[in-house]
């Protein structure tokens, strides 16, 4: 049996693979290569995985149909413990459909739980790049310790994915991204590689091309293809620094059912390029994206949408000092979620329970006492309610993984922010951009660190979060890159910290 390395699936023996393996033959085709987006998969259980992939030959056509024409395509797919695929633990033929831009969404199920597995697809007499992927241990069970990475705001323009390539390098169990997977922003000439499309994305076909660019590159697809995902959208998807139904501005000039449009094609074109499951398929203007995905009895991931049902932004946005902020009205995930959100909390699923979000949770005050309205400090019942209510149910071990800032952060989260003496009742990971404002410095001195004495770290490199999660603890390392504007450069750690088991805070490695 010849099974590929990890680190030969990740340097480019995938598409190798897929082209010699047994039983799928790739056929003299005459039609164009159309995997040029890759392969994913996501949404992992103990006995299931989705697959993805979208059909697109010509991923930039305007049309955002990437060069498929107006018809249905059959796509067969296998599962295999190998990487030779001698022989298949499922198959099947699944139907990519023009009306959703040639997209495919397989639930392959009857698999064996804490297990890898590689996955593949065929079209048009075409084979596609070899994925890997891997369930989640059972139920009841621990099972094993794995490697969990995480990632926001990709921004195409800004510099090259080098923080995704190294953390396909890693060779991860499960990676989550946070948010701002895309930028709506159109093309800018300055930049070092250019948005498609003159203007800022509107339509359906708009949002499917900015998608098909994004992930015609190969860094990227290396990071989809060694490791399953989970994801949640932040405001970038739609529109920057949106709540629920408000803009942020009236740039574009867009009437309310020009809005409305504009947010059904968006979450249309998110759930189209996203390995996620069939009950997370939009609804009109709304997705259903906040879940809870187990991990065994090692970790309970709960991921939040922090845009759809949220209040609008408290003083206008901005940085602010704000007595509204305090409203018991106001809330960031909206009612519903709260509720949602502590009842899982209260059910001790797992000893980790991990809730992966958009924006910065902990306080962060200037010394005028100003805060981020777009965060939670423009919520802060909101927080505190969610923040006691994990006290109150006696949760062990909450940890809280964050976006959105272009900068890292390691929290710890208090009972009382304004009180110095007030006990630590958590942990905030808040990952770099992966691109995002560009090279950043090699600046750690904590801002506002005199009054945010509860932030432990600090950091304005591009990069990534990997943790290391057992059941004693949570080893988080800290990765940067030290340039987007070259290719090619690797991460390294800058900082790593523990988070022990039944002790909320940051330890210091």
């Amino acid at each position: 049996m010849n099974r590929l390395s990890r680190r030969t699936f990740v340097l480019g023996g995938l598409a190798a693979a897929g082209a010699v393996a047994a039983p799928l033959t790739s056929a003299s085709a005459a039609v164009p290569f159309p995997f040029q987006l890759g392969v994913a998969s996501g949404e992992p259980d103990a006995g299931s995985v989705v697959l993805w992939t979208r059909l697109a030959p010509s991923p930039l056509n305007a049309d955002g149909q990437g060069g498929m024409a107006n018809a249905d395509v059959a796509v067969d797919w296998q599962v295999s413990a190998t990487s030779s695929f001698a022989t298949l633990v499922a198959s099947g033929t699944v139907t990519a459909r023009y009306a959703e831009a040639h997209s495919v969404h397989v639930v392959a199920g009857g698999l064996q739980p804490d297990a890898e597995y590689y996955y593949r697809f065929r079209a048009q007499g075409h084979i596609s790049p070899v994925g890997r992927t891997r369930t989640a241990p059972a139920l009841g069970t621990l099972g094993r310790d794995f490697t969990m990475a995480f990632a926001s705001c990709a921004h195409y323009e800004s510099g090259y994915y080098n923080a995704y390539r190294s953390m396909a390098n890693d060779t991860p169990d499960l990676i989550l991204h946070l948010g701002d997977y895309i930028y709506e922003g159109g093309a800018n000439s300055g930049a070092l590689r250019q948005h498609a499309g003159a203007s800022e994305i509107v339509s359906l076909a708009d949002y499917r091309r900015r998608y098909a660019q994004y992930k015609s590159d190969p860094d990227l697809q290396a990071a989809h293809q060694i490791a399953p995902w989970l994801v949640v959208p932040d405001d970038h998807e739609v529109e920057n620094n949106y709540a629920n139904m408000t803009r942020a501005d009236s740039s574009p000039a867009l009437t309310t059912a020009q809005w409305t449009a504009r947010r059904t094609a968006a979450y249309q074109a998110y759930y189209e390029n996203m390995p996620l499951r069939p009950e997370n398929k939009p609804s009109g203007n709304s997705i259903p994206l906040y879940r809870r995905v187990r991990w065994g009895q090692l970790a309970t991931f709960h991921m939040l949408d922090t845009r759809q049902f949220r209040n609008d932004q408290a003083c206008g946005d901005g940085w602010k000092v704000c007595a509204d902020a305090d409203l018991a009205s106001r809330s960031l995930p909206g009612t519903a979620q709260e509720a949602w959100l502590l009842d899982g909390l209260g059910q001790h699923l797992a000893n980790w329970d991990i809730i992966g979000q958009q924006v910065f949770f902990a306080r962060q005050f200037d010394a005028s006492g100003a805060g981020n309205m777009d965060a939670w400090d423009g919520y802060r019942a909101s927080r505190s309610r969610i923040q006691q209510g994990w006290v109150d149910r006696g949760v062990r071990n909450p940890l809280v993984l964050t976006g959105d800032v272009h900068a890292s952060w390691g929290n710890n989260l208090k009972a009382d922010y304004a009180n110095t003496g007030s006990a630590v009742i958590g942990s905030e990971l808040v990952c770099t951009s992966i691109t995002s404002g560009g090279n950043g410095t090699a600046a750690t001195a904590i801002p506002n660190g005199a009054t945010n004495p509860h932030i432990k770290f600090y950091s304005n490199r591009r990069g990534y979060v990997r943790t290391r999660i057992t059941q004693a603890q949570v080893t988080a390392d800290f990765r940067g890159v030290s340039s987007v504007t070259e290719h090619g450069v690797a991460a390294t750690t800058l900082k790593s910290f523990a988070i022990l088991d039944g002790q909320p805070g940051l330890q210091a490695l």
